[in-house]
């Protein structure tokens, strides 16, 4: 049995493009025949109803899997997308963070939910709310890596020192495997030298970790969300979807084992 690759998108920054990104890279990995499993793990539940699902008619959601301990297999949704998954997030999730203070094994029950799935998945990613809380602690435990969406604008790296700090001291405490495993500039809008200076910025501070392809500002892409799709199916020949397109390849081979 192969195990999947398990990334969590993470920026306590809200508005950064990470639901966006989420739901593009997982449909970018799957029109590249991978079988792919979102986690929504936001309570605003952006990767859910960005990707069709009616939130209000879900049976068992991820606060089932994290507080009821319902089987991950129970929560899996299908999307209009061939080979991509949801775990969709309800507003039951707000209280989550609360509900699991007092918890056994809190930190770990999506790790232990994963386990269950084995070689249903290639690659898993986890969409974590804008904060630190337990809810983005049992996501970077559940993961090999976490990818960091930074947007072109002032204050980018604002923060990101105290999402780092975190991140070791998951690795130190909980998941000596987790890494930072790329970040990815977005809402880049070449023309301004704001967004040039950025792009700089992320790059000499983080190097070869900084993903080569860069996520453009477009119309399209805010658009796709309100249409419960993908930019691949909402526009395939957009700026948008190419950028996610790339972004996929590239996360690929960063992963050769699995292409």
């Amino acid at each position: 049995m192969t195990e999947p690759i398990v990334a969590a998108l993470a920026n306590q920054k809200g508005g950064v493009g990470k639901s966006t990104t989420a739901i593009n890279l997982a449909a970018a990995l799957a029109f590249q025949d991978k079988r792919i499993l979102l986690i929504d793990l936001d309570p605003q539940g952006n990767a859910s109803s960005g990707l069709g699902i009616d939130r209000g008619s879900i049976d068992v959601s991820i606060y089932d899997v994290l507080l009821k301990e319902s089987p991950l297999t129970d929560a899996v949704e299908p999307t209009s997308v061939l080979n991509l998954f949801v775990i969709p997030a309800t507003i039951d999730l707000a209280g989550a963070e609360i509900e699991l203070v007092s918890m056994f094994s809190r930190e770990t029950r999506l790790r232990s939910a994963i386990a269950e799935i084995d070689d249903d998945f290639d690659i898993v990613l986890i969409d974590c709310p804008p904060s630190l809380g337990l809810l983005t602690v049992n996501a970077l435990t559940a993961a090999e890596e976490v990818l960091i969406p930074i947007q072109c604008e002032y204050y980018a790296l604002e923060g990101l020192s105290q999402l780092i700090k975190n991140v070791d001291l998951v690795r130190s405490n909980l998941n000596p495997e987790l890494r930072v495993g790329g970040v990815v500039l977005t809402m880049y809008d070449g023309r301004t030298k704001l967004s040039r200076e950025v792009a700089e910025q992320v790059r000499e501070y983080f190097g070869e970790v900084a993903y080569r392809t860069v996520i453009p500002r477009s119309v399209r892409l805010s658009e796709a969300p309100s249409y419960g799709e993908p930019i691949e199916a909402f526009d395939p020949m957009s700026r948008g979807a190419i950028a996610y397109r790339h972004l996929g390849r590239e996360f690929l081979e960063r992963h050769e084992e699995i292409t």
